[in-house]
């Protein structure tokens, strides 16, 4: 039988009364029927406050890379704590950390620390803007580089503001946004090495930096175009613009050099966050001397009072120690895994006739469903992606797949920890064919 959340909706109707909107965060809305409580997790499972128990693709949004509960990182934190949380001070800890990310990023020359990749991002836009001079910021449409007034800038815009192909609209999707921030960003498409090269062309030395996911992963799972991140590169190289990889979600992910080792290339900063802290409030900025100079100086101010708070540090500490010990069968074995999820994915719903396209590197993926006559093939960009990709159709499945106990990210992303085996790839797929099924049974477009 589908599970039921009863427990789940009368909490959230409780917590309506006190929390605004009933949630800490808009996201959580878009589960359905209802915003989910969860009371434990173990590795590669988690259980709701009703019972419920769910192979786990959602992962914190990606942060858990090393599963639910790992007992070394909860031995860290505890220990940690019993010294203490919070000192506004330093501590040996953030050496530690610190150096660990010197020894697995190249481009790590510099590091600081923050509280979110959101602060992150802030700090190397401004960072940027101080090093050179200039005012602009080029991104990609359907990026995401955190929550505030800049990282939004573009992030999804209305098909009904497409009507130019070449200018893309600098809109925010939130009300209350400075609106003299639009105006400080270029928006560019994703995988159209002709349109970036326009772009700066024409605001040639104007330019602080260009900052991207190096896998899309906000928007459907969308891999660089052969030769996209170098073309990046060389344009920044020759106009003096800072490269940001936005490593949120692909840090430690693609291996202990993270996407950039994955892909090879080296950025002037890169933000950090999700799996550096393992579930903690804990990301960092990194770079390379020359880039991080007006931190050095003093020119560029960048606090906080929680930064480097030690109980994130340790476990921070412990989370890069399980990267380094893996050594080079990772991220091999995560990718595996994935591949191997993908592939059966795919083989389900054939049998179904569900229109299901899984795609991604294996390591995380997006499930595709393609609308009715849309074309076949891997989604290039946003716009393609908003174009071919069935939302409504998703959200039903994605349902079908919660009520069977498989848990994957609401806009379509799963995730694959290194807690997951291949015996809670096989039982997933076991509860999928059930939700497949059900789906199929009971699926109707909205009229």
């Amino acid at each position: 039988m589908p599970y039921t959340f009863p427990q789940s909706e009368a909490l959230f109707n409780r917590a309506k009364r006190s929390i605004a909107a009933g949630v800490n965060s808009g996201i959580r809305k878009m589960e359905q029927p209802v915003p989910l409580y969860f009371a434990r997790g173990a590795g590669a499972r988690v259980w709701d406050v009703d019972g419920n128990e769910y192979i786990d693709f959602q992962l914190g949004q990606g942060a858990l890379l090393y599963g639910h509960a790992p007992a070394g990182m909860a031995a860290a934190l505890a220990t940690q704590a019993h010294l203490g949380t919070h000192w506004a001070a330093q501590s040996e800890l953030e050496i530690d950390v610190a150096e660990r990310l010197q020894s697995m990023l190249p481009s790590a020359e510099l590091v600081r620390f923050n509280n979110s990749a959101t602060e992150v991002v802030s700090a190397a836009f401004r960072l940027a803007r101080a090093h050179t001079g200039r005012p602009l910021i080029l991104k990609f449409e359907g990026h995401y580089h955190g929550w505030a007034d800049e990282g939004l800038v573009g992030f999804a815009p209305p098909v009904s503001a497409w009507s130019d192909e070449e200018n893309l609209p600098r809109l925010h999707p939130s009300q209350g946004v400075i609106p003299e921030v639009l105006a400080q960003f270029i928006v560019c498409r994703w995988n159209d090495a002709a349109h970036l090269r326009r772009q700066v062309d024409a605001f040639r030395g104007k330019i602080a930096a260009i900052i991207f996911e190096p896998v899309l992963c906000n928007t459907c799972c969308i891999e660089p175009a052969a030769g996209f991140l170098s073309t990046i590169r060389e344009l920044c190289d020759r106009d003096g613009m800072l490269m940001i990889s936005d490593e949120t979600i692909t840090g430690f992910r693609f291996g202990a050099a993270c996407a950039q080792g994955y892909f090879g290339f080296k950025p002037d900063l890169t933000v950090l966050g999700k799996a550096i802290g393992g579930g903690t409030p804990f990301a960092a900025l990194t770079g390379t001397k020359a880039a991080m100079e007006k931190i050095l100086t003093g020119e560029v101010v960048h606090a906080g009072t929680l930064n480097a708070n030690p109980l994130c540090l340790a476990a921070s500490k412990w989370c890069l120690d399980q990267i380094l010990a893996l050594g080079t069968t990772h991220p091999a074995s995560l990718e595996r895994l994935g591949h191997s999820l993908k592939r059966s994915l795919t083989e389900l719903a054939v049998r179904h006739a569900i229109p299901l396209r899984p795609q991604g590197p294996g390591l995380i993926f997006h499930t595709v469903i393609l609308k009715p006559g849309a074309p076949e093939g891997l989604v290039q960009d946003y716009r393609d992606y908003v174009r071919r990709h069935d939302a409504p159709r998703w959200a039903h499945l994605r349902r079908c797949l919660l009520e069977a106990g498989v848990r994957a990210i609401e806009r379509g992303l799963w995730s694959v920890s290194l807690a997951h085996r291949e015996e809670d790839i096989d039982e997933a797929l076991a509860r999928a064919d059930r939700a497949f099924a059900r789906h199929a049974a009971t699926w109707s477009a909205p009229a």
